[in-house]
C-alpha cells in the first residue's frame, strides 16, 4: 500500500512537470511562429522587401490581419529594416491576443533569394503581457524537390511569463512554403514545419522536442492546426503533444501511457 501510495504520488509529479513543458513549449511554438508571420505580412511578395503594398491598394498587409499597427519600411539605411509598432499600451489584434511594443526585422536580399537572412528582434514586445525576448534568425534555402521555398529559422529566446517566471526555447526549424506563395495576399499562406527544439520550464525542468508529424500553420488561423511532436522532460517519460484535425481551433492535448490531457493553445 506504501509503495503504490508513493507511486501514485510520483507519477502526479511527473505528469504536472510534463504538463508544464507541453504548455510552455506550446505558448514559445506559437508566439515566435507568429513573429515569423508578421514579418512575411509586412511586405508584398515581389522582389524586395521595397514592394511592399501601399496603403488603400488591393494587396493584403499585416494591418489586414491584426488591426491597426504601425509599420515602418526603411530601405535607405546601411541595413534595411521593418518595425511593426503596436504601441506602448495593449492593443487587442483581429486574432484576440493582446500586443505591446515592437517586432524588428533586418534582411540582407529578397526574401524569395536563396541565401538571404532575416534576423527578428522584440523590443519590449508582450503578447497577452507575456514578454518575448531572445533572437530570430531564418535563412532562405530555396526550393525543395515539391518546387516549394524553405526556410531554415533558427531561435535563441525567452519568454517572461506574466503569471510568474520565465521559460528558455532554442530551436531549429524547417517552414515550407505551401500555399499562397503566388499571391499578394498573406491570408492564403499555408506553412509545414518540421525540425527540433529544447527549453526549460518555468519549474526549471530542461527538455527536448522532436516534429513526427509537421506541424500545419494556416495565416488565416491564430494556431497551429494540425500536426504532433514528441516531449521528453529530463528523466521524464515521452509526451506526445497532438495539435488535433478539427481545423482552426485553440485545442491541442498531451498523452502518455495511454493518458490524455487537454490544453489550450494560448
Amino acid at each position: 500500500m506504501v509503495f503504490s501510495f508513493v507511486a501514485c504520488k510520483k507519477a502526479a509529479k511527473d505528469a504536472a512537470t510534463d504538463i508544464t513543458a507541453a504548455n510552455d513549449n506550446t505558448m514559445a511554438e506559437s508566439n515566435y511562429n507568429d513573429a515569423t508571420n508578421m514579418v512575411d505580412a509586412s511586405y508584398a511578395l515581389g522582389a524586395s522587401f521595397t514592394a511592399r503594398t501601399e496603403t488603400g491598394s488591393t494587396g493584403a498587409r499585416i494591418e489586414d490581419v491584426l488591426g491597426t499597427v504601425t509599420v515602418t519600411v526603411d530601405t535607405t539605411s546601411a541595413t534595411h529594416m521593418i518595425t511593426i509598432d503596436f504601441g506602448a499600451s495593449d492593443y487587442t489584434c483581429l486574432d484576440g491576443r493582446k500586443r505591446r511594443g515592437k517586432i524588428i526585422a533586418t534582411w540582407t536580399g529578397s526574401y524569395r533569394t536563396p541565401g538571404t537572412v532575416i534576423n527578428i528582434s522584440f523590443d519590449n514586445y508582450f503578447v497577452n503581457s507575456n514578454q518575448i525576448m531572445g533572437t530570430h534568425k531564418t535563412t532562405n534555402q530555396g526550393l525543395n524537390n515539391a518546387g516549394n521555398l524553405v526556410y531554415k529559422i533558427e531561435v535563441n529566446g525567452s519568454i517572461k511569463k506574466a503569471v510568474g517566471g520565465t521559460i528558455t526555447w532554442n530551436s531549429t526549424r524547417y517552414r515550407e512554403w505551401t500555399a499562397g506563395a503566388t499571391t499578394l495576399d498573406p491570408r492564403d499562406d499555408a506553412y509545414s514545419i518540421t525540425g527540433t527544439a529544447n527549453g526549460t520550464t518555468v519549474l526549471g525542468t530542461s527538455y527536448t522536442i522532436n516534429i513526427t508529424q509537421p506541424l500545419i500553420r494556416k495565416m488565416s488561423c491564430a494556431f497551429i492546426e494540425s500536426g504532433k511532436l514528441e516531449l521528453t522532460p529530463t528523466g521524464g517519460t515521452t509526451w506526445t503533444l497532438d495539435y488535433g484535425s478539427t481545423g482552426c481551433d485553440a485545442d491541442a492535448s498531451v498523452s502518455v501511457l495511454g493518458l490524455s490531457y487537454n490544453i489550450k493553445l494560448f
